[in-house]
């Protein structure tokens, strides 16, 4: 047996132990190399377990000939023992195309059903989400990377390379799509991988991807941590003379727990909009409101701040 493959069937088991015979397993299957990796050794392993395991293509419709594509990686994914469908989406609304389709991808796959959804996001994604969050300069939040496990969400392969995936592939006989996005220099992404990353190895002399993964899973703790006491700090009345007695690491929490909480779109709410909540609770000087995405406001009288839709 391939060495990848092993690692890759190690580190899904490790991610659904407490997953039960009869569960519903589904992978959200693209026909790349690292979500056709996973959905391989969800087969081995699913079978094994007694889980429910199946494959969904989200087609989004974006580039000609995505049906194809779809249908490709359904193929594939039923070669390998899988039940597996394509789902087309339609992608539309506010904050640029890659937005819209994340929403309708993640709509489409929160709806089979399943007790768990596997993505199949790597080592590598996981480095190249860190070096967007620090050039955008959005905070440990954003530092702290992809979690392991959100909801049903789990990302398994977050401890496996790129190029571990294609062994998987290849030692399988499989055949993944390269998405023409992916090498793309319009895209941000595609050059922080085909540029910034290789001559981030260079000058740092290797290891950047593992030491950047690193630091993701060491801010991650710090802000589940804070999160927890920001959750524990939050009260109905959102009194002034309470916020400005915590710290502002806290208080930012804090903040950002009551927005969510009132109904705020937490992917579009940035550290601006957080900063023009505090400055309602450390520089108040009769501002009307503070607009948040999702429809919601903040308003503050003389004690307290409250939540109201955006007139």
């Amino acid at each position: 047996m391939d060495p990848a493959v092993a690692k890759g069937r190690n580190h899904l088991r490790e991610a659904m132990e407490d997953v039960e015979p009869g569960d519903r397993v589904v992978v959200a299957l693209s026909g790349g190399a690292d979500s056709l990796a996973l959905a391989a050794c969800l087969a081995f392993v699913g079978a094994k377990a007694g889980w429910d395991c199946r494959a969904v293509v989200v087609d989004h419709g974006l580039q000609p000939g995505s049906a194809d594509v779809a249908e490709r990686a359904a193929s594939q994914a039923r070669e390998l023992g899988l039940t597996a469908e394509v789902v087309p989406v339609v992608v539309e609304g506010d904050g640029g195309i890659e937005a819209a389709a994340r929403r309708a991808r993640y709509g489409a796959l929160r709806a089979q059903g399943a007790a768990v959804v596997l993505l199949g996001h790597t080592l590598d994604d996981q480095a190249e989400t860190v070096l967007l969050g620090l050039g955008r300069g959005s905070g440990p939040r954003s530092i702290a990377g992809m979690p392991p496990e959100s909801g049903m969400f789990r990302r398994p392969f977050l401890g496996i390379r790129r190029a571990e995936t294609e062994r998987i592939c290849a030692a399988y006989g499989l055949d993944p799509w390269t998405d023409p996005h992916n090498s793309d220099t319009r895209f941000r992404r595609s050059r922080i991988r085909h540029e910034l990353v290789p001559l981030l190895e260079d000058v740092l002399g290797g290891g950047v991807v593992e030491a950047l993964a690193r630091t993701a899973g060491l801010v991650r703790q710090d802000v589940e941590f804070l999160d927890a006491l920001a959750a524990d700090a939050v009260s109905d009345d959102m009194g002034v003379a309470g916020l400005l007695a915590l710290p502002p690491a806290l208080r930012s929490r804090v903040l950002r727990t009551a927005a969510l909480e009132a109904g705020a779109t937490a992917s579009d709410l940035t550290a601006g909009h957080l900063d023009e909540l505090d400055r309602l609770v450390t520089d108040w000087h009769g501002q009307t409101r503070v607009e948040l995405p999702g429809g919601v406001s903040a308003v503050r009288d003389r004690e307290a701040l409250h939540f109201v839709p955006t007139p």
